[in-house]
């Protein structure tokens, strides 16, 4: 049998290959890794490629329940179609099915609790412990103790910021960062090593509580997206040995597919449980990091947001009466600006596109200074975690010295007749600092202030004077620059509230000095300001327009920030793109764009295709299989028929590196070349024996104990081999394959010759053989070649 052509596929899963970092090139070899908390880790692909019903099994046209449950469940199957599946579909009644769309709804279900109490539970936290540290810091500077007071404030942010730099490096390093970009990569398809962890979500929770309340200009809402696709991967592994979960319902969702669509739920949910915006939290998952919807995942995640929204009302409610401690002062971020009448005329209208023009800009500029600092701070974070601690507490006391620092430029202001000022014992909107009684800082009030407490600040309707020119400046060029020098450090660090607190600091700045020319009050031009500076950094519309919307509870705003986001991301999209498309690309990720780049038009599928090919016959002998295994980390193999068992050679299918390791595991073999069929493998294992591994890594090369005698004989390969792969001739443009991959969210396109005589394959396509590393590397003078405009 013929094991070597001039063709060639690789599933380019496991090696060393470096991804973009550091001002260096990304060379696309056997294998691609990307960057997982600062360590390069080897990457796999996902399958999401979906089976129909098999004909016997299609349920009728006409509409039940029973019927729309029928359909749910296999379309929702998520196994190759081999004969061991055929055989086990035949089993299933109508008791099995029932089960696991049940089982699917209770799985959202928790999703949605576990998120909205960990949201919750974050909150509560990060309120108490950074009030007990601010109302200490009062304390001293209420006493003119200065010094004590900068030694307090300092000392508290440099403990939480190392505490949480060390458990981020030591513990879980994918925890480091926003998490939004892993789990985009993760939709798309991409299954980076340890992004989805147990250990990383224990991280990721009390490392967010830790970086917020140490004063560092992060967010928590970024790290609860991945919190709560943490939460749903760990609920929706299917079980596990290790733990003794082994209940067979659990079973069904040993699958990629059904498990990228609990994790699109967990996103969501995060959203929801962040900004206590139910609605925007579907938005942002279908917007910003779902490849792949569908309407029965619309409504499922609807259901699991709609659950984190009942729980949070619930817990805060319960916290108004002061059981809480310093939570209910603060608590879940909601600005309420629906007091506040929106009346607009045309110059408002020139208010709102300059704004937006700016907020383009700014953001634009603010992606470009974030990609340096991560290819600076990569060096750093290559040498181990002693510098990665090291550089969080740099960071931290520079933080602390502007916190500090910066305040004592502003000048007091007497405070507003009738109101409670200064603040004292509270959280609130006048901070004494060092000013002399009935007078507040402005700048403190922004500075030494939670976070949300600060944005609540700068969205005040009614405060017309409540905040100087300068120091507007002051606060919007300090949030604007350590949101920048923040992000990167091994800290779980989201970049919602970075952005927004710079650009409603701006956007109040502007609201001032448009005053003559604008009756809007300052408190929305904030509001428009954060909202030009989303649209800008992150390029999102949709989600971004309805998560302020749900946040400010003014719906009067509605076509104000619907124009502001506009022209923010058009002016943005001229100059780069969103920042968690560039942290994507950085980190190594084979993401697949909707659009194929337009140079593929120019190339066919045979063209990406190159080396040597490795086939497996339909009955193998055993060393061969081993020895295919051992010599290369290809994850499919197409399987080719030959006489005796067909007339001529010819594809029969493709089989999973993981289920050759279960059937040699399982040892089912013979002493000679025959075809034993499905009963032979039937007596042995089951159709839940080849699904996919939990958090566990499943069969390994390792695992497997075969003598030299079993060596010599020969396993039959047809019962667990794919009979139906996806192909594409040789001819078709590369552009087309491109798009048919990512819809179907394939792992392995095999690729078959146009005319008849040749060998059966050509080669496989997989993800790393349409990044333009491979395709340009292949190709130079593609790179030099002006596209052609389309229409």
């Amino acid at each position: 049998m013929e094991r070597n052509s001039s063709s060639f596929y690789e599933d380019k899963e496991t090696g060393a290959a470096e991804p973009l970092i550091r001002r260096r090139a990304v060379t696309n070899t056997t294998s691609q890794s990307a960057i997982v908390g600062a360590n390069i880790c080897p990457i796999e692909s996902l399958d999401y490629e979906y089976l129909l019903p098999l004909p016997h099994r299609t349920p009728p046209l006409k509409f039940s329940v029973a019927n729309a449950l029928t359909v749910d469940f296999f379309f929702s199957l998520r196994i190759v179609e081999n004969d061991l599946l055929k055989e086990d579909w035949r089993s299933r009644n109508k008791v099995q099915i029932f089960q696991y769309v049940v089982l699917k709804w209770a799985l959202a279900l928790l999703i949605g609790l576990a998120t909205g109490l960990v949201g919750f539970f974050n909150n509560l936290a990060v309120e108490n412990i950074a009030g007990f540290k601010l109302l200490l810091t009062s304390n001293f500077m209420l006493k003119h103790r200065y010094h004590e007071a900068f030694v307090v404030y300092a000392g508290c942010n440099l403990i939480l910021a190392a505490a949480t730099a060390a458990l981020c490096a030591y513990v879980a390093p994918a925890a480091a960062g926003s998490g939004i970009p892993e789990v985009k990569a993760y939709l798309n398809g991409v299954d980076a090593h340890s992004i989805l962890a147990p250990s990383t979500l224990f991280v990721k929770i009390f490392g967010s509580i830790g970086g917020v309340a140490a004063g560092l200009m992060v967010g928590k809402e970024g790290p609860m997206v991945h919190t709560g696709s943490c939460i749903a991967s760990f609920l929706g592994q299917g079980g596990s040995r290790r733990y003794h979960l082994t209940w067979k319902w659990l079973r069904y969702f040993k699958n990629d597919r059904d498990r990228r669509d609990l994790i699109t739920c967990g996103a969501a949910a995060g959203v929801a449980a962040a900004f206590r915006a139910p609605v925007g939290g579907v938005l942002f998952a279908l917007e910003e990091v779902a490849s792949w919807w569908r309407s029965a995942l619309l409504w499922r995640t609807f259901f699991t947001t709609a659950v984190v929204a009942v729980v949070l009302r619930g817990l805060i409610g319960f916290c108004r009466s002061g059981r809480c401690g310093l939570f209910g002062q603060g608590g879940l971020i909601m600005f309420d600006l629906s007091a506040t009448v929106a009346t607009y005329g045309t110059p408002d209208l020139v208010a709102v596109v300059v704004i937006g023009a700016i907020g383009g800009l700014l953001g634009s500029f603010y992606n470009f200074s974030v990609d340096k600092i991560l290819r600076n701070y990569s060096v750093i974070n290559e040498r181990g975690a002693p510098f990665k601690i090291l550089l969080t507490v740099t960071i931290s006391l520079l933080t602390s010295c502007c916190s500090y620092g910066l305040p004592w430029l502003a000048k007091c202001t007497p405070c507003p007749p009738g109101s409670q000022c200064p603040t004292i014992g509270r959280s609130g909107n006048f901070k004494s600092f060092q000013c002399p009684p009935n007078h507040y800082n402005d700048l403190a009030s922004l500075f030494l202030n939670t976070n949300d407490d600060a944005i609540r600040n700068l969205f005040s309707g009614g405060t017309e004077d409540e905040f100087y020119i300068s120091s507007l400046l002051i606060f919007f060029a300090a949030s604007f620059s350590l949101g920048i020098v923040t992000y990167g450090i091994a800290i779980p660090s989201g970049l919602f509230i970075p952005v927004i607190m710079a650009g409603a600091s701006y956007g109040r700045l502007l609201g001032t000095l448009l005053g003559p020319l604008s009756k809007l009050d300052k408190g929305l031009f904030s509001l428009l300001g954060a909202a030009s500076f989303l649209g800008g950094t992150m390029r999102m519309t949709v989600s971004v327009c309805v998560i302020l919307l749900e946040l400010t509870n003014d719906l009067l705003m509605l076509p104000l920030v619907m124009l502001v986001l506009l022209v923010s991301k058009t002016v943005a999209d001229c100059f780069n793109k969103g920042i968690y498309d560039q942290i994507v690309k950085m980190k190594g990720f084979p993401y697949l764009e909707c659009h194929p780049a337009p140079y593929m038009r120019n190339l066919d599928a045979g063209d990406a295709v190159s080396g040597p090919l490795i086939t497996l016959a339909g009955v193998e002998k055993v060393a061969n299989i081993v020895y295919t295994l051992k010599l290369t980390g290809h994850n499919g193999f197409p399987v080719i028929d030959e006489p005796p068992f067909s007339e001529e050679p010819g594809l029969c299918g493709l089989v999973l590196r993981s289920h050759l390791l279960v059937l040699l595991k399982g040892k089912q073999f013979t002493k000679e070349r025959v075809s034993t069929g499905a009963g032979h493998v039937l007596q042995r294992f089951g159709a839940f024996d080849f699904a996919k591994a939990g958090s566990g890594k499943g069969v390994q090369l390792e695992d497997l104990d075969i003598d030299d005698e079993e060596m010599e004989m020969f396993v039959d390969l047809h019962p667990i081999t794919n009979r139906s792969p996806y192909t594409v001739v040789e001819s078709m443009p590369l552009s087309k394959a491109a798009v048919l991959f990512r819809d179907l969210g394939l792992r392995h396109l095999c690729v078959v010759p146009k005319t008849p005589g040749r060998h059966p394959i050509v080669g496989i396509l997989t993800r790393h053989d349409f990044m333009p590393e491979h395709i340009l590397g292949l190709f130079p003078h593609l790179k030099h070649r002006r596209p052609h405009m389309s229409v």
